[in-house]
């Protein structure tokens, strides 16, 4: 079936004759004349004479053995896809059932997706907003609870991904919602909560390490998640201070180098 099938409309005039006295027409797939009530309407996309009979068959053929989601018209050289609400009169309740379910995983397919941890519930839950996985605090909605969607959790309010596998007592829990409520920070390398009143998210900890108090990583000259002007100009004069060190020493090094060859050529 498809467009092998298929024939041009020149080729024949007795569809076109048929069409115009509205009681029959040649359907370009069967080429069978078909009452004009069992033509189908692909909406307002295209439309090609086929009889809904045919159409029904392409669209077993195509969802139940290809497992296509979305369906080309069989017309030849027709750009349009079928329109799946304008086939459900046409075809059997579980074959649309079936169309459906392909046409949800063919559309989170490029979609980062999660389930909700509630094993009462287990939704799928896709992210349609941010491509670039940066999403956790989610609402399944289906359940209403709040998981995390990176470690597919309940939600760890004020501990990262990887602590929130580990058993907490309430009061663990309770504090983590503190943290969370009061934006509070955690040192990536002690644990400890950092809490910043003002200033740029370049932090750093009673430990002495230096991390982003937005996306919680270590770093040394800055984050580039939140490069704020002042967060710019103070990476941009390190370095600079970082060259001309280097610069300098070289030149130390070169004159100490000139002055020994002189001496040497001195004493000879």
């Amino acid at each position: 079936m498809g467009n092998t099938l298929q024939k041009k409309p020149n080729e024949n005039l007795e569809k076109e004759e048929g069409e115009g006295n509205g009681s029959s027409f040649i359907c370009e797939i069967c080429t069978e004349s078909v009452a004009a009530s069992k033509k189908f309407k692909n909406k307002s996309l295209c439309t090609h004479p086929f009889c809904q009979d045919c159409i029904a068959r392409y669209i077993q053929v195509k969802v139940q053995d290809d497992n296509i989601a979305k369906i080309e018209c069989p017309g030849l050289d027709c750009k349009h896809n079928l329109d799946p609400f304008a086939c459900e009169p046409v075809i059997p309740a579980s074959l649309f059932s079936k169309w459906c379910d392909v046409l949800c995983e063919d559309y989170v397919l490029g979609f980062e997706r999660s389930y909700c941890p509630n094993t009462n519930c287990m939704a799928m839950v896709v992210n349609e907003c941010e491509r670039s996985g940066k999403v956790k605090k989610t609402q399944c909605p289906n359940c209403k609870q709040w998981f995390c969607f990176q470690c597919k959790l309940k939600w760890h309010a004020g501990y990262r991904c990887e602590e929130s596998g580990n058993l907490r007592d309430r009061n663990d829990i309770v504090f983590g919602q503190l943290a969370e409520t009061m934006n509070w920070a955690r040192c990536p390398a002690c644990g400890h909560c950092v809490e910043k009143v003002k200033g740029c998210s370049y932090v750093l900890c009673r430990c002495k390490t230096r991390f982003c108090y937005k996306c919680g990583r270590k770093t040394l000259f800055g984050c580039p998640c939140q490069a704020t002007r002042y967060c710019r100009l103070m990476i941009a004069n390190i370095a600079i201070i970082v060259v001309m060190h280097v610069v300098v020493l070289a030149l130390m090094k070169k004159s100490k180098y000139e002055k020994f060859l002189s001496f040497k050529f001195f004493a000879d």
